[in-house]
């Protein structure tokens, strides 16, 4: 009997000491969302509906919100219901998103006891006016104090989070950020395109600040491929950089269409053949009485179909061919012959024997490119 494939498991914490400008996911200020030990109660509860599966999983990821905000016991709590609930495996990736005001060494040496062994700094930018205007919390020197404790406690795999196109910022200071952080030698960097949500405060007032042309958002999208290039980053996957071997597996996941399971307020799930979302209502979340799962539905082949090339063409390796003949029953080339050639001759993607892959300016235009290909 084949042995089951191991799967991911996301672990959302809603909690922030406060809300970014620019988010709109589903997170709560602290102060406004006092339930804290009520929804770790119910989190562990949704855990534990997993038990007696037999489930193995080879990544773990905390996301939020600031799950860094969690103390040691309370994310032991946490990971002493996943150990009951899954079996985990002897190389399991655990990652931690956290944010450089929150994390110190008590909670780092808790984590760490916990298995944790991947941090993920959100730092965004090194420049003063621009963390003030995405109304971040920390400081660059709170980062480099975080992510200077993270590698004196022995942490060996560190993402940082970086964004362009946000409100004040030019190429010049953009290169700045890059520069003082390559200079780190993170194994890992995050760098995505701000999209400025209708909605959130950033949206409501971006006319109060200088925003990037379109035009210096794509001289800063090229800047970050060079300058990292240099710096030896692998460009794997249109927003993330890694050095060799150190790509995110958990994200990994996503892109490759494998199995996950996510836990938690508004989290989503790929399981058992089946997407499921949960509830974003935080009364209905904890009174573990209602019925948290609000979406459901079988995955069929053509929207698997559709997700295995939208996904797998974020990534450098692209897709393959014949994987998806063998997945899917049929050949993705006929009917597409002639925007693929025109796309390749304007040097956005590259075709081979077996795959197809994006280029670097293709990457840029993915989105355009994807709607004409699938």
């Amino acid at each position: 009997m084949m042995k089951a494939k191991p799967i991911g498991l996301y672990v959302h914490i809603p909690f922030c000491l406060k809300k970014c400008a620019y988010c709109d996911f589903c997170s709560f200020i602290s102060a406004d969302f006092p339930q804290k030990t009520e929804y770790i109660d119910a989190l562990c509860a949704e855990i534990d509906s997993y038990k007696d599966r037999g489930t193995v999983l080879d990544s773990i990821f905390f996301g939020g919100g600031t799950p860094s905000l969690l103390t040691g016991d309370e994310f032991a709590k946490i990971m002493s219901h996943v150990r009951s609930s899954f079996r985990l495996s002897d190389d399991l990736e655990l990652t931690v998103e956290a944010n450089p005001k929150t994390l110190t060494r008590e909670k780092l040496i808790s984590y760490m006891n916990e298995g944790v062994n991947r941090i993920s700094l959100g730092l965004q930018s090194a420049n003063a006016n621009e963390l003030s205007a995405l109304g971040r919390i920390h400081t660059y020197e709170e980062f480099l104090e975080s992510y200077t404790l993270a590698r004196e406690m022995g942490i060996e795999n560190i993402n940082v989070d970086l964004m362009y196109g946000i409100p004040e910022q030019t190429s010049e200071s953009f290169l700045n950020t890059l520069k003082r952080v390559s200079a780190l030698s993170p194994e890992h960097i995050s760098v995505y395109g701000l999209i400025l949500e209708e909605g959130t405060p950033l949206y409501q007032s971006a006319g109060s600040y200088r925003m990037p042309t379109e035009d210096e958002e794509c001289d800063m999208y090229y800047l970050a491929a060079g300058i990292l290039a240099e710096q030896g980053y692998s460009h794997y996957e249109i927003s993330n950089y890694a050095r060799r071997g150190c790509e995110c597996r958990h994200n990994l996941k996503y892109w490759r269409c494998e199995e996950y399971i996510g836990v938690g307020l508004a989290a989503y799930s790929y399981f058992y053949g089946k997407r499921y979302g949960n509830t974003t209502d935080r009364e209905v979340y904890l009174s573990h009485t209602g019925e948290i799962i609000i979406y459901e539905e079988p995955v069929t082949v053509e929207s698997l179909a559709y997700e295995f090339v939208m996904l797998g063409l974020r990534l450098a390796q692209g897709i393959s061919l014949s994987e998806y003949s063998s997945r899917f029953g049929t050949d993705f080339l006929p009917g597409r012959e002639e925007k693929i050639k025109s796309f390749a001759e304007l040097g956005y993607l590259t075709l081979d024997k077996d795959s197809i892959c994006l280029t670097e300016r293709g990457f840029y235009v993915s989105n355009s490119i994807l709607n004409e290909l699938i």
